[in-house]
């Protein structure tokens, strides 16, 4: 069951937000708390507190386990821009844009496992998927290529440059 929590109109470029999202996606959530608790960029905090958000949802919620838990999607897209300006020589005015973002994590399950509803006090077990789908007269399946799966960023030897202002 995949868990979405989503931050909207953060006043941090899309630009910047995403180097930081870059570096955790794909990872666990433990693994992807202690990259993003050490990471000194802006966007790392609001990141890091949006990812705890869906989290502690992903336990309320869903009660899923943060151990089996790891990011699945975490997209950025740009937001609108706040216009200001700002007066220049000879009467002129040059406009300023101040740039938000949205971002939307998803949390997806690493190991699927049923989980159970309390109900009136009662713990009741939810049937897993294969039990529901023996149950169900089988039917030829039409055929699908399989999905590409998310490749992980390789880490290179030694400390790796984030940002590069001037492309060589």
């Amino acid at each position: 069951m995949p868990v979405i929590a989503k931050l909207n109109y953060l006043r941090i470029s899309s630009r910047k937000v995403r180097l930081v999202a870059d570096l955790i996606r794909g990872k666990s959530v433990g693994e992807a708390q202690s990259i993003l608790s050490f990471t000194v960029k802006a966007p790392a905090q609001p990141v890091l507190k949006l990812l705890k958000s869906a989290v502690n949802s992903a336990k309320n919620n869903f009660q899923l386990e943060e151990s089996n838990l790891y990011i699945s999607k975490i997209t950025v897209d740009e937001g609108p821009k706040f216009k200001r300006f700002f007066p220049r020589a000879r009467g002129q005015a040059y406009e300023i844009q101040k740039k938000t973002s949205h971002i939307t994590i998803v949390l997806d399950e690493v190991v699927k496992k049923p989980r159970k509803r309390i109900k009136k006090g009662k713990e009741t077990e939810v049937k897993s998927e294969q039990e529901v789908i023996e149950k169900i007269p089988k039917m030829e399946k039409p055929k699908f290529k399989p999905k590409a799966e998310m490749q992980k960023p390789r880490i290179e030897k030694g400390l790796r440059r984030i940002f590069r202002r001037k492309a060589f």
